[in-house]
């Protein structure tokens, strides 16, 4: 069975219900493919970030459908989908859907909205009190995010690897330390990233990426990513994948490894 994505029926109206996940998931993925192709890298790697797309005709001047494109991304990204960036995105979906009478009219970006937890009141009322910092950024009010020192981690695996780097740091001299950062948001050109643990340590800085089965199928875009943080300065990169690791013995073997070729 080929693992090429179906297209859409290209006759039909694009914003028929049935369609969205389909005609989403073949636009995004097609117009990314043609980008990357056509050399331009860091709009490929734009279009790749976006959750969804969501497609609405808008108008049926000349023969022609007009639609408006809405990007839907994670909102730490929002920020990154400026004009400039959201009309270079436009021109390449515009040169998938040339000559089939469809045309892009508009497109532009919204965050994805969060899932609500069940105390979003306690939280929003304490955010101006001692709360997880993460390097300034502002606290993640979704539910399931594990909480400890006054950080905030994405899932039970981040802090793992963090309560043993922590073990490492607190077996060290008091003239010598480990820093972690968990999640600090990090600019780089073109793009804004949150690496999973930041590390730095004598000198060097390394970053940790926790790799759960949602990264299956982004290696390509993951070996991209590393690429930018080490262009940015950081001297080594490692990632856990979570399934291939079974006991806490295992996690701690990874994280002296990677303490040791980050100061090697």
């Amino acid at each position: 069975m080929s693992d090429e994505l179906a297209s859409p029926d290209m006759s039909l109206a694009l914003d028929a219900p049935q369609n969205a996940p389909l005609v989403s998931e073949w636009l995004l993925g097609t117009s990314a493919v043609l980008a990357y192709h056509l050399g331009k890298t860091d709009t490929a790697r734009m279009i790749a970030d976006v959750s969804s797309a969501e497609v609405r005709l808008w108008n049926t001047e000349y023969d022609q459908e007009g639609y408006r494109v809405v990007l839907v991304v994670e909102p730490s990204l929002y920020p990154t989908y400026s004009e400039p960036e959201l009309d270079l995105i436009a021109e390449v979906m515009r040169d998938v859907m040339w000559g089939s009478a469809k045309q892009v009219d508009t497109l532009v970006a919204r965050p994805s909205i969060p899932r609500l937890g069940p105390d979003w009141r306690r939280q929003i009322k304490t955010a101006d009190g001692p709360k997880p910092s993460n390097q300034g950024r502002k606290v993640q009010l979704e539910p399931g995010h594990p909480v400890e020192d006054q950080m905030r981690f994405t899932n039970e695996w981040e802090l793992g690897v963090y309560r043993v780097l922590r073990e490492r740091q607190a077996a060290l001299p008091d003239t010598e330390t480990i820093g972690i950062m968990p999640l600090g948001g990090m600019r780089v050109r073109g793009w804004t990233f949150e690496p999973d643990l930041l590390i730095t340590y004598r000198g060097y800085a390394g970053v940790i990426e926790i790799d759960g089965p949602q990264h299956k199928g982004h290696a390509g875009r993951d070996h991209s990513r590393d690429r930018l943080f080490l262009h940015a300065g950081v001297k080594y990169v490692d990632r856990l994948n979570v399934e291939e690791v079974s006991s806490r013995a295992e996690v701690e073997k990874f994280v002296d490894g990677f303490l040791a070729r980050l100061t090697r």
